[in-house]
């Protein structure tokens, strides 16, 4: 399983795809930085704000684009008969690729992180705003929850894979996954609130909302932004919840993946 593990670092490493989204983001956090200019009151606060936004979705866009470059092409090609070869079980093929994307997952998180605790000290654009932001724990604690948000993401593209013939497929059920899961839950927040008065509304779709929260997490509660940004304290059953159902689908998202890929019959 580490063979494959250290195969998937290699390769994504050298995979242009990872070298554009990267640059990218650095694009987008140089966005950020501009951004703070627009506030007189804020400006790091704005710069942050953004800058979280940005290494989201950075970190989803390289979950995806690597699955699809280390598990979807090489099944699409058939050169994972190479690696199947071997006395070893097909779930180690897997869980070797997965662990490989999210370590490299975790670099990029660091490595980005960084440069945004950079540029959110040097936003300042000559305004001292009254409440700063968090720059220790709770940044480094927000950052976590967007790491394990493109970890269950991966997982989820890797179920897709382990049955898919198309290396196209996971990356483009994956994209439409993470959007579905960061939305659902507020929609379905907004809902029951009332959706401000339109009793239409939370009756045409409340009930369907619920439904496909049962099957999709809601990862919106992996956003802890708000504890850097306003230094809004989060409960703690919020945050071990949080981690617990993200954990949670990945293990049921890893042994539906291992199953299929078990089943899967190569010509």
């Amino acid at each position: 399983m580490w063979s494959y593990c250290l195969t998937a670092w290699y390769s994504g490493f050298r995979g242009r795809s990872f070298h554009a989204v990267f640059a990218f983001t650095l694009l987008l956090l140089g966005v950020a930085y501009l951004g703070a200019s627009f506030s007189a009151r804020q400006p790091q606060t704005v710069a942050l704000d953004i800058g979280f936004s940005a290494v989201r979705f950075s970190l989803v866009l390289m979950s995806l684009f690597w699955v699809q470059e280390l598990v979807g092409k090489e099944l699409e090609r058939k050169t994972i008969l190479f690696a199947l070869t071997y006395p070893r079980p097909r779930s180690d093929y897997l869980l070797g690729r997965y662990f490989g994307i999210i370590s490299l997952l975790a670099l990029a998180t660091l490595v980005l992180g960084v440069a945004l605790l950079l540029i959110t000290k040097v936003s300042t654009w000559g305004y001292s705003q009254p409440y700063g932001v968090l720059l220790g724990g709770a940044y480094w604690l927000a950052l976590f929850g967007l790491w394990l948000d493109a970890c269950v993401v991966t997982a989820f593209c890797l179920a897709i894979s382990s049955v898919a013939t198309s290396a196209i497929l996971p990356f483009a059920v994956g994209a439409c996954f993470a959007i579905a899961a960061k939305m659902l839950g507020p929609v379905a927040g907004y809902l029951a609130r009332g959706a401000e008065g339109d009793a239409d509304l939370v009756a045409s779709y409340g009930t369907t909302l619920d439904a496909l929260l049962l099957v999709i997490p809601d990862l919106s509660r992996l956003d802890w932004r708000e504890m850097s940004l306003y230094q809004q304290a989060l409960p703690f059953e919020l945050i071990a919840g949080a981690i617990v159902m993200a954990v949670a689908y990945i293990v049921i998202l890893l042994s539906v993946a291992a199953l299929a890929f078990r089943q899967r019959e190569f010509s």
